[in-house]
């Protein structure tokens, strides 16, 4: 297949499908945070359409302000000014619409793996029964049903990362958010995980955002790649520069020239605002 390398505009606009996910609008966004002398702009103007369903990895410099739009995505911060719907539905905090999964797994120590997935169902309102029945789902779609009974210190950790990802997903949210979740994980663990978390957005199709610092990461699993710029030490705020498609058949083949191809792209899209 012939591919392109081309960013394409990001439209201001917001809609829905009748895919699993949700869509996701953010127009116009801007976030300042409080600095010593002076507010610091992390991010201004910010403009980004994803369609439900679709897999969406955001690249970038350090401090260029992925994890910053991530966290409004969940909710956990609220923009200076401009507008993120999900769904059409305006981003007023965090919900079960979202899940959230970060590099640190953040489990209970104290409780199983089915305890931990557990979790969030019972704070919502499910019974006991009813709880662990998805919670077991949950596990099984991570390929972790053996170890419903062990505490997470009983567990490599890959798999608490797949434990994470099925308490992310235990409350079935319409959009999945991960931050560097692979990061602190070694070569062989992170490359089985990237072939979990693709059989797992075929299967769920929820729409997904995922921070990562590996440009390869983001080729071999995403649909689109956004590239970031700015943020400290640039003199800029957090912007994108571009938005590409990743036009390659599933799964991918990391050693593929076209695979390459795209890596040493986005790479250089990076470094250039680096340099």
């Amino acid at each position: 297949m012939t591919t392109t390398l081309e960013s394409r505009p990001v439209p201001a606009s917001s809609s829905t499908t009748s895919a699993p996910g949700a869509a996701i609008s953010v127009r116009g966004v801007e976030m300042r945070f409080p600095g010593k002398d002076s507010d610091v702009l992390a991010l201004s103007g910010l403009d980004l359409h994803i369609e439900a369903g679709q897999f969406v990895s955001i690249v970038g410099a350090s401090s260029c302000g992925k994890s910053t739009l991530l966290r409004l995505l969940a909710g956990f911060e609220t923009a200076t000014d401009g507008v993120i719907e999900l769904g059409g539905v305006p981003v007023r905090g965090p919900g079960p619409d979202r899940g959230v999964v970060f590099q640190d797994y953040g489990l209970f120590p104290w409780r199983t793996s089915m305890e931990n997935v557990a979790y969030g169902p019972r704070r919502n309102g499910m019974s006991r029964k009813e709880a662990r029945a998805v919670a077991g789902d949950a596990l099984a779609l991570v390929g972790l049903e053996t170890a419903a009974g062990r505490f997470p210190g009983q567990l490599s950790g890959g798999m608490q990362q797949r434990v994470a990802i099925a308490r992310a997903l235990a409350n079935r949210p319409s959009v999945l958010l991960m931050d560097e979740p692979f990061g602190a994980l070694d070569a062989m663990t992170r490359s089985s995980l990237q072939e979990e978390l693709t059989r797992i957005h075929r299967e769920t199709g929820t729409t997904t955002v995922f921070i990562t610092h590996s440009v390869e990461e983001a080729v071999n699993l995403s649909d689109r790649v956004i590239v970031m710029a700015g943020g400290a030490g640039s003199g800029l705020c957090g912007h994108v520069i571009a938005d590409i498609d990743i036009e390659l058949p599933r799964p991918r083949d990391i050693n593929a020239t076209e695979f390459n191809r795209y890596e040493r792209a986005i790479s250089g899209l990076i470094h250039g605002d680096e340099s």
